[in-house]
């Protein structure tokens, strides 16, 4: 760093980390810089900063810096737990990066009672130790209310679940039958065999495909995508409120979606036996996987099939007569299905896709919305085969649309930070492999052959996360830059308009290009080159505030399905290890922190952050990132979002063995 940028005023936004110290990340600079908690001065998360450099980075540590002032504040409402005394009252917030209780006076308590769930207003911040003042503007209903969990989430991250009145009615004024009048300017697609493959509990089916094969061995690839744009029209009501949401929000057992019902469910719905308007990616691809040609089109379709992921694997792999006779006439189609996706795939790994095979969890809930059951959500070749034909259309709009040099957004990957892939690399060094680094840059299949290597073994979802987390954030952007992870140099999103809202901004894109004849007057380009810059920003904010929202809903229904299972064991793998302890992943996803003094003897524990391993001073046990461990649960707690573990020590296994034995 120069000296004149260390008496400059520097800039940031903190993120606070809930052990009391933060990072900011100051623009310009790709590493962030370090704020112990004594050098925070009342900063809370997200808020916008000034700070001075007080130590310089080293190899061994990042820069360090203090807040000098906050410019401006992240937020003024805070959602939590209200706890009221005699003479005042207090609220714990959900978000414990929020590093202060809010102090709230007896007559701004709104008649809030001790465990209810509350929207508070602050109306002074923390300072010198004091905590933050407020007053409480909403109460949303005690924390064993059913949905209010949900709720709290939804508050807390500020995320819009009504539709405004006057957005409804525009979306009710919509006919839901398409106007016959515009099928003559369209491709008709009618009488082809088209299929729509999403999950059971799937409403919005914004993608359907149709495949055939050649006389000369080609597969004839038709990606159709609900043409969302031919309804919402650009500055309308209805795209305006898009705008404002960019995504739909995932949440078990809601929905909130970017499009009001009569859209999303409605007319841009691909419901099978209906006639609908689409935008049609027809491709040819040969026995390589290469697209030999295609084209894109305005389009209407009628699908023949709605199935499902479940239904279509027990056809691919005959598992269930009653389904494989039901659709038997569709048997070669799926088996077409089966083989293009297979070539696709295959030639995407020799490219260097990075197949990170992290299991998702499925969460069930009753019919109050409380979690009975976590595991693994299962996966299938027939996901595989609507991923793989995504993909590929999405790839190809991108890449037609770049050499036209339209205004586009399109979906980013920039290749990851070379410290990050080294420090990945440190660890990957002691258990035998390593990411191949050339001229301090890393190419896609550097990544994709240690996946391959570690498929099948005791380290494959360790080393996936661990890859995962060494990668940049995937993004929305106007100019191409690339998808990384994919491996490929021109991608955006085009298959989902109904709850993406930069789908929707490309299908307007290409609707108006076709509709120009690929002529579009510069002062119209420039108007979407402005958007698409705007727009794409915008909705990688809105992704990042649904990603965070839904992590934090899994988190909450993870614990409450542990609460009842405290003292129960169950073995684990050691899948993330810390200066404070280690975290331990159960088989159905359900991680859990281990705590330096809940790992059974009383003894201190090295730290080695380049090996992330745990070595225990006095007994000298290594603990290491993979490691097969027993645990018991301890504490399981969905208001604090919070599951922690006991090491069950060789001592009580041996114990056990014996009482066994004994029996």
């Amino acid at each position: 760093m120069s000296k004149k940028e260390k008496k400059s005023k520097l800039n940031g936004i903190f993120r606070a980390n809930s052990k009391g110290f933060g990072f900011v990340q100051i623009e310009g600079r790709e590493e962030e810089v370090f704020i112990s908690s004594k050098n925070i001065n009342g900063a809370l998360d997200g808020d916008t900063v000034t700070l001075a450099i007080i130590k310089e980075k080293n190899k061994d540590r990042k820069a360090e810096a203090k807040i000098t002032k906050i410019v401006k504040r992240e937020k003024d409402t805070v959602v939590g737990i209200f706890q009221k005394s005699r003479n005042f009252g207090f609220v714990v917030p959900d978000d414990k990066k929020f590093a202060t209780d809010i102090f709230i006076s007896k007559n701004k308590c709104k008649n809030a009672k001790t465990n209810d769930k509350v929207i508070a207003k602050i109306t002074k911040y923390p300072e010198k130790g004091k905590n933050a003042e407020g007053e409480i503007i909403e109460v949303l209903g005690n924390i064993n209310q059913a949905g209010i969990d949900m709720l709290s989430v939804i508050k807390e991250f500020d995320i819009p679940n009504e539709f405004p009145s006057f957005v409804i009615e525009e979306a009710k004024n919509i006919k839901q039958e398409i106007d016959k009048n515009d099928i003559k300017n369209r491709r008709d697609f009618r009488e082809d065999i088209i299929f729509t493959i999403d999950g059971e509990d799937a409403k919005d089916l914004d993608d359907a495909i149709s495949v055939s094969k050649n006389e000369n061995g080609n597969y004839n690839l038709n990606v159709h995508i609900a043409d969302v744009s031919y309804y919402v029209k650009e500055n309308s009501k209805l795209d305006k409120e898009a705008i404002k949401r960019g995504t739909s929000v995932y949440m078990f057992d809601r929905v909130i979606p970017m499009l009001p019902f009569e859209l999303s469910n409605g007319i841009c719905s691909l419901n099978a036996g209906e006639d609908r308007f689409a935008l049609s990616c027809i491709m040819e691809v040969n026995e390589k996987g290469e697209v030999v040609s295609s084209d894109v089109c305005k389009s209407v379709i009628r699908v023949t099939e709605r199935m499902t992921y479940t239904n279509v694997n027990k056809i691919l792999n005959n598992l269930d007569e009653e389904v494989t006779k039901r659709y038997s006439k569709y048997i070669e189609k799926f088996k077409f299905m089966e083989n293009l996706a297979k070539i696709l795939k295959e030639r995407r790994l020799r490219q260097g896709y990075l197949n990170l095979d992290i299991p998702e969890s499925k969460i069930i809930l009753d019919e109050n919305g409380k979690c009975i059951e976590v595991k693994k959500y299962e996966v299938s070749f027939a996901n595989e085969i609507i991923e793989q034909f995504m993909l590929l259309a999405n790839e190809v709009i991108a890449e037609k649309f770049y050499w036209l040099e339209a205004p586009f957004i399109y979906r980013v990957h920039e290749e990851p930070d070379i410290d990050k892939v080294k420090e990945t690399n440190r660890f990957l060094f002691n258990i035998g492999y390593r990411i191949k680094v050339s001229n301090d840059t890393v190419k896609p299949k550097a990544f994709s052959d240690v996946l391959e290597k570690i498929k099948g073994t005791e380290y494959e979802k360790v080393i996936s996360t661990l890859i995962l987390r060494s990668l940049k954030i995937a993004r929305y952007e106007s100019e191409n830059k690339g998808h990384f992870g994919i491996a490929s140099k021109y991608y955006c999103h085009f298959t989902s308009p109904i709850r993406r809202y930069p789908d929707l901004f490309i299908h307007r894109v290409i609707s108006e290009y076709l509709s120009c004849g690929y002529n579009m007057k510069d002062e119209r380009k420039e108007e979407l080159e402005l958007k698409a810059t705007k727009y794409a920003e915008t909705s990688s904010d809105m992704e990042k505030v649904a990603t965070k929202a839904e992590r934090e809903a899994e988190n909450i229904k993870k614990a409450e399905f542990m609460e009842d299972k405290i003292g129960n064991e169950y073995f684990g793998i050691i899948s993330s290890i810390t200066a404070f302890g280690m975290f331990v992943e159960l088989e159905n996803t359900v991680e859990g922190l281990i705590r330096f003094e809940n790992m059974g003897k009383k003894e201190y524990y090295i730290y080695d952050e380049e090996r992330k391993t745990l070595v225990g001073e006095v007994s000298r046990r290594v603990f290491k990132i993979g490691d097969k461990v027993k645990i018991r649960v301890i504490e399981a707690n969905k208001n604090l979002r919070k599951i922690a573990f006991e090491l069950v020590t060789e001592e009580e296994e041996n114990l056990e063995n014996i009482e066994e034995l004994d029996t």
